[in-house]
Formats: C-alpha cells, sequence, structure tokens
C-alpha cells in the first residue's frame, strides 16, 4: 500500500511542502486533520474507539469520525470523506463547523477543524480504524474525561474541553 502523502503547514496553515505520512508523524512537523462529532436526537454523541492496529493512540476513545487531510484536499471534503470511510455515513454537505485547533501537541501537531452532525446510526464501522464505538451521554463523557483522559487520545480531550468552554452544552448541534 503506497504511503499517504500531506501537506506540510506553517503556523499559519499554509501549506509549504509535501511529505509521507510516515516523515511529517516522525519529524513532528505540522499538518492538518478534522474530527467530527455525530450526535443523535437524544443529544447523545457517538464514539469510536481505536483500533490496536494504529500508529497513533491504538485503543484510545476518539471523536466519532477523524483522519488527516490528504494532500491537496480541504477540510471540508476530508471531514465528508471521513465520515463516509470510518462510519459509513453520507452527509448532506456541508457539515457544521464548530471551531478550529492551532496545531500543537496535544493535536500531533495537526491544525484541526472540528465539525459536528445529526446522525442516528446505525453506522459501518472501518475495522481497519476503529475496534468499537458506543453513544454517550455529554455529563458521562465529562466526568470520565476528568477522571481518565488516558483512555482519550489527546486531540479528544482537547476538543471536549474547548466544547465545554464555548457552549456548556455538550457541543450538541
Amino acid at each position: 500500500m503506497k504511503e499517504e502523502i500531506f501537506d506540510v503547514v506553517d503556523s499559519n496553515d499554509v501549506v509549504i511542502d509535501q511529505k509521507p505520512r510516515s516523515q511529517v508523524h516522525r519529524m513532528k512537523l505540522n499538518h492538518r486533520a478534522v474530527h467530527v462529532l455525530v450526535y443523535n436526537v437524544a443529544g447523545q454523541v457517538f464514539l469510536q474507539k481505536r483500533s490496536m492496529l494504529k500508529d497513533c493512540f491504538p485503543g484510545a476513545w476518539d471523536s466519532s469520525s477523524s483522519g488527516h487531510l490528504d494532500s491537496g484536499e480541504d477540510y471540508d471534503a476530508c471531514a465528508i470523506r471521513e465520515l463516509r470511510e470510518e462510519l459509513g455515513v453520507h452527509p448532506a454537505p456541508p457539515l457544521r463547523r464548530l471551531f478550529k485547533i492551532d496545531a500543537c501537541p496535544e493535536t500531533g501537531h495537526e491544525f484541526v477543524w472540528v465539525y459536528n452532525c445529526r446522525h442516528e446510526g446505525p453506522f459501518q464501522l472501518q475495522a481497519s480504524e476503529i475496534e468499537r464505538g458506543a453513544w454517550f451521554e455529554g455529563e458521562v463523557l465529562d466526568k470520565w474525561v476528568q477522571d481518565h483522559p488516558g483512555e482519550f487520545a489527546p486531540s479528544f480531550v482537547l476538543i471536549w474541553q474547548k466544547l465545554q468552554e464555548q457552549s456548556g452544552e455538550d457541543g450538541d448541534p
């Protein structure tokens, strides 16, 4: 399988180069990603438990769907692609953009756009990416993230904290 090529970006999220995924991660270069939070009508959020085959944070709980932008891809297109690939969901674009997080160690040096949408499932989970998934109440996640942050991908902890600061309502769409 051919290695993915990512756009390398500067501190202002401007493309300055392209490099293979392994080099970008090894060299801790700034690059781009998306995270999508899927909510049901009851206000619960669907989280995925990352596959043990993942190179970063295997077995950690994470956003409903997330992934790197391919070289030349824009954030919105990537969010739709990741929902389709990881969950089998075909949302009507555009998704709702919530906020952007600057590249930092917690995000793995990724600039991250965070989105949300509504979907009731069922989902077709991509086995190579996701071990399993489940719906969670916001209050349950608040306590879980606070008491056991190591059970989550660091980027999700940052996203969840920012959602709580911004909305106080669990980021519900």
